[in-house]
Formats: C-alpha cells, sequence, structure tokens
C-alpha cells in the first residue's frame, strides 16, 4: 500500500478541528461492501468531514477500514474523525424506533407518527387504504386495520409509507400464518372475523386475566343474536376511544357503531395483540352476556340484564337507561 505523506500540522488541525459547530445533521447509509473511500467522499460532500482524502488515510492507519459495520449513521459537522470512525466500528447505527401499542387503530398510529415527525397522518392513513398493497398483501378490506403487527419499528430514513405499512402486515401476517390459521380454520373463524373480535377485546380489555372472558361475552351474544354493543365501536373512525361514551355516540350511526348494528363491525376497530387474538380463539367457559367497568381497570360480568343493571348503578352511579350491551 502507497501511503501520501501530508504535512503533520495539517493532518493534526483535520484530527481536532471538525468542520463544524454540529449543527448540520446528516444520516448517512453504509451498505455492505461500499468502499470507505466512497463513503468519505459522501461525507465531504454533505459537509461533515473537511477532507476524505485524510479521514481515508486516517482509518487505515488505525486499522478501522476494514472493520466498519454496515447500517445507516447520523453524523453531525462537529464530531471529530475519531468518534465518526469509532461509531462505525462499534455499529452505533441510527435508530429511529417506533412502537405500535396493543389495540391502537390505523388513526391513533397515523397520529403517533406525525406527532414524531416520522410520517404525516394522512399520508399514512391513505398508505393504510392503499388497494394495490392490499390486493398483494392478501387482504380483502377497505384498509389494513388490525392487519398492523404492533411492535417496535426502526423507520429507516428515505422509508416510505407504504414500505412501513408493508412491513407492519407481513409481521401481522407472518404471526398470523405461524400461529393462528390453522386453528382459526379448525374452528371455521375466518381471519377478518377473528382480528375483528380480537380488536374489539383488546379495546375494551385492561387486565389480560379478562381478555378471554371479554371474548366469552361478545361470542355468546352473537350466538344468541344480540348486538354486541361495545362502547368502542361507536368511536372508531369519529374520535379517540377514551374509555367514555356519550349517548350522542351511541346514536351515531356508523357502520362500526354495534349499538345499531345487529352484527360484528366490517371490519377490525384497531390492531389486536397475541393475547387478545388468543383469546378469541380460547374463549373462557363463561354464561355472561354483559360486563361493566368498575373504574379500576377491571369489570364486573353479568348473565342476565338485571344484575348488569345493578352492576350500572352500583359503578357508574347512573339509571340503567343506557348501554345494555357489553360495556
Amino acid at each position: 500500500m502507497i501511503v501520501t505523506l501530508v504535512p503533520i500540522t495539517r493532518f493534526s488541525r483535520f484530527l481536532l478541528f471538525p468542520p463544524g459547530n454540529g449543527k448540520r445533521v446528516e444520516i448517512v447509509e453504509l451498505g455492505k461492501g461500499r468502499p470507505l473511500k466512497a463513503l468519505a467522499a459522501d461525507l465531504e460532500a454533505r459537509r461533515v468531514l473537511s477532507s476524505a482524502r485524510l479521514f481515508t488515510l486516517y482509518a487505515r492507519l488505525k486499522g478501522g477500514d476494514a472493520k466498519l459495520k454496515a447500517g445507516y449513521y447520523q453524523f453531525d459537522d462537529g464530531m471529530r474523525p475519531g468518534q465518526i470512525l469509532a461509531k462505525m466500528i462499534s455499529g452505533d447505527i441510527y435508530q429511529r424506533i417506533f412502537a405500535l401499542p396493543e389495540g391502537y387503530s390505523s388513526y391513533q398510529v397515523a397520529e403517533m407518527l406525525e406527532k414524531r415527525g416520522i410520517f404525516g397522518r394522512d399520508k399514512f392513513l391513505a398508505a393504510c387504504h392503499d388497494q394495490a398493497l392490499l390486493k398483494e398483501m392478501g387482504i380483502d378490506a377497505a384498509s389494513a386495520e388490525g392487519y398492523l403487527f404492533p411492535g417496535s419499528y426502526n423507520i429507516l430514513p428515505g422509508q416510505t409509507e407504504l414500505e412501513v405499512v408493508r412491513g407492519m402486515v407481513q409481521r401481522q401476517k407472518a404471526y398470523l400464518k405461524e400461529s393462528v390459521d390453522g386453528r382459526a380454520r379448525a374452528r371455521g373463524v375466518p381471519v377478518q372475523k377473528l382480528l375483528t373480535l380480537a380488536s374489539m377485546v383488546e379495546k375494551e380489555a385492561v387486565l389480560p386475566a379478562e381478555k378471554p372472558v371479554i371474548a366469552a361475552v361478545f361470542q355468546n351474544r352473537l350466538q344468541l343474536g344480540m348486538r354486541l354493543q361495545s362502547d368502542p365501536t361507536a368511536l372508531y373512525g369519529v374520535r379517540a376511544f377514551a374509555g367514555k361514551v356519550r349517548r350522542e355516540d351511541i346514536l351515531k350511526p356508523t357502520p362500526y357503531n354495534t349499538y345499531l348494528i345487529p352484527a360484528l363491525p366490517p371490519g377490525p376497530i384497531g390492531n389486536p395483540g397475541k393475547d387478545a387474538i388468543e383469546a378469541v380463539l380460547n374463549p373462557a367457559a363463561v354464561p355472561y352476556l354483559y360486563f361493566v367497568g368498575r373504574g379500576d381497570g377491571s369489570h364486573q360480568f353479568s348473565k342476565d340484564l338485571a344484575s348488569h343493571n345493578e352492576a350500572v348503578r352500583k359503578y357508574l352511579k347512573a339509571p340503567a337507561t343506557a348501554p345494555q350491551g357489553g360495556s
């Protein structure tokens, strides 16, 4: 290897004094097999380095050129070359982690992404409703609601809303294929119905132990031809569900409002986690048809309307003329 000699003063200045004050921030990809020289040139073009040639020389002298780990990195123009090199050797990659909570609807996810400055709300929702993507993913529904897998995602620079939605759906589909599809078919439960019920259970339940009981209540009511009368369905697509439902919400006609429609909603009202899906596949063996919140996250379950009305009076301290259904 031929090493070009440079004046020590210039090299020392390069090592000690970064080109800026840290205000310029750049995210750069170090792809597998990308030459160090090309990366250094990119960093110089972005004014993170003052000299690509000197950085390449420095990295080789330190023996770091063969130790760099691929990934996205965030640098600023206030970093010294040694800091930049150390970051790539240690694999301190850039991460923009976004956690999709269990039960959140696509509307809530879109609002979270917008607040984080990652995506615009409307663009993310448009991706969830993109018919070409839904067809590609084998989803026969109006949106990807229910198929966005709850979990953590590292949203990389340049990723589009469609790409992120596709990744979320792929993870949910992989889980369903591996752990759910066979059992759902054996029980005669279509996946869309399974996810719809699970999304309602997820929205209603606070305590994990109650999920199989709430799932049983909904399935018992369906078997008897009763309306499900679930509060979150009355609010889906209208406003955020915060555990409170008003009389005007119950009376508002929407395709999802189970106070008015005599069946399941046309699709999920959120993206259920594994526990809620398992609860629908394995509901508790209970005779309950009603439940009402006690105010501490738990519910009082009843098997007849008289007992439910008494529970409503006790825990809601209001006349039992409002919802007689699930919640």
